[in-house]
């Protein structure tokens, strides 16, 4: 696909619930219900994402940041505008 959003994501694992929070200084906070074991945090954090930007799990992949809280992730089939478009629709 033409287009990818790559956006830098800091992740709150074992949140109460799970929210999108606004872009501040170029990273997206995300908190997750899901704790961060064995990946749980990381297959939430697709799934979210993947809902939010209303594209298929299969077009979200981890770049960077498997085992930390700061991660990049490629989104496929948008572009950094539209993904920042869809993300403030929420």
């Amino acid at each position: 696909m033409a287009d990818e959003a790559l956006l830098a994501v800091r992740v709150t694992p074992r949140a109460r619930r799970d929210a999108i929070g606004p872009m501040a200084d170029g990273v997206l906070p995300v908190r997750l219900a899901a704790p961060p074991v064995e990946g749980a945090a990381n297959k939430a954090l697709i799934a979210l994402l993947a809902e939010a930007l209303a594209v298929p799990r299969s077009a979200v992949r981890l770049e960077s940041g498997a085992r930390g809280r700061h991660k990049r992730v490629r989104i496929s089939g948008i572009g950094n505008d539209e993904a920042a478009r869809r993300l403030g629709q929420r």
